[in-house]
């Protein structure tokens, strides 16, 4: 089936601070091409990791298969239960450098991040300075999972205890993450000179 079954869906997207047991990463995809003003959708669809593969590395397998126009400008839009480790962030980036007519949206459910905790932060930096644009899920993006690629049997998505609060929390860490370092400074000099 093309949609993702409810629980599923819930119980991997859920954007809990300590997300427990949840080991697989889910992508959610939709492609599209741009002609001028208008663009029109190729695409959707959702992956998850498969046999030590990440779903990141599969989902460049397959759209790399596809043999794009050089010609023809192309974005693609990525909900994940989980942020890319640091190779897959490496992979990523090194991929769009190779298509500059590609554009790719990331917004992720919660932020991972192993044992070496700099490493994530570290490729998470360069991918966004590859131009992915990264953002955390909000309630808004929720809603459109929810109707594009889960089986809703028109039922309409209903926000957990704790979504938006959660999901601040996450975009706060995120935009520290993805500030350059020289304005983290300048930002922790401005906190003590205030007495913050």
């Amino acid at each position: 089936s093309l949609l993702m079954k409810r629980k599923l869906f819930l119980y991997n997207f859920k954007n809990l601070r300590w997300a427990k047991g949840r080991r697989e990463t889910y992508l959610c995809y939709v492609v599209k091409r741009r002609d001028s003003a208008t663009s029109c959708s190729l695409d959707f669809g959702y992956l998850r990791n498969q046999m030590g593969c990440h779903v990141e590395v599969l989902f460049l397998r397959y759209i790399a298969a596809w043999d794009l126009d050089p010609g023809r400008c192309y974005r693609i839009t990525w909900f994940t239960s989980w942020s890319p480790c640091y190779d897959c962030a490496q992979h990523v980036a090194n991929f769009l450098r190779s298509y500059p007519n590609l554009t790719l949206r990331i917004f992720t459910a919660r932020l991972y991040f192993c044992e070496d905790r700099k490493a994530e932060p570290e490729g998470l930096r360069r991918l966004h300075k590859a131009g992915a644009q990264i953002a955390i899920m909000t309630f808004k993006d929720y809603f459109y999972c929810w109707n594009t690629f889960v089986e809703n049997r028109e039922q309409t998505f209903k926000g957990w205890e704790g979504l938006h609060e959660n999901s601040v929390h996450l975009s706060r860490k995120l935009r520290r993450i993805l500030l350059p370092l020289y304005e983290v400074d300048d930002l922790r000099d401005a906190f003590k000179t205030l007495g913050l």
